[in-house]
């Protein structure tokens, strides 16, 4: 992987920076509410897209990293190392959210609502990840969207509305690394395949059906 340092450290700065501002607007809800829990993963996403995305691509999400792989944009080494990278930054952010919060960090880790069953929430988590996934083929894949110099913009503001919408139903991780680092520090890998199925699933079926069905035909 050409210029491995860099790359790696900005999809490592980019979760980080996702988890410890999400994780920190969590355990301070009664403060912020859903809506300044929302707005901390996206401006995360949207400030992180700024100034790493000219680094690594800003993938920031092992599901986008799988897509983008499955879809020959990203060699399987390089999504490899990206997922390994961005896992770090996870477990990273989740570990000092634990050091500074200690046991309110726990409210961070995405859970399930006690109405909402597994395969509901492997559903939810797909539709929100599908939804954040064609945003980014649209804006930041495709060179040729309107938002591409400020693909950020939409991609944070898409986080922001998902989470309003499946925040209170599965956490709205939206992101396996989102979910890993809080559940490994907590010791609570309750109904993990959510967080894992969902956004992957979610991710694939945007990447491939933005490429076979919505991308723009090359002008003539």
């Amino acid at each position: 992987m050409k210029d491995a340092p860099s790359r790696l450290l900005a999809e490592f700065l980019g979760v980080f920076f996702l988890c410890l501002f999400g994780i920190g607007a969590i355990v301070n809800v009664d403060k912020t509410g859903l809506v300044g829990i929302a707005l901390a993963h996206g401006l995360a996403i949207f400030v992180s897209i700024c100034a790493f995305a000219h680094i690594s691509g800003a993938h920031f999400n092992p599901a986008v990293t799988t897509a983008l792989a499955a879809t020959k944009r990203i060699a399987p080494l390089d999504a490899l190392a990206y997922i390994v990278a961005q896992l770090l930054g996870g477990l990273s952010a989740a570990a000092l959210a634990k050091y500074i919060y200690g046991d309110l960090a726990a409210a961070g880790t995405p859970a399930l609502n006690s109405a909402v069953t597994g395969t509901q929430g492997i559903l939810i988590e797909a539709i929100a990840t599908f939804a954040l996934m064609i945003v980014i083929m649209g804006v930041a894949v495709d060179s040729r969207g309107t938002f591409a110099a400020v693909a950020g913009l939409p991609i944070g503001l898409v986080i922001v509305g998902d989470i309003l919408w499946s925040g209170p139903l599965t956490g709205a991780a939206m992101n396996p690394a989102r979910w890993f680092g809080p559940a490994l520090v907590a010791g609570d890998f309750s109904n993990a395949i959510v967080w894992i199925v969902g956004p992957i699933l979610g991710a694939l079926v945007a990447a491939f059906a933005y490429d076979t069905i919505m991308k723009p035909a090359k002008a003539a």
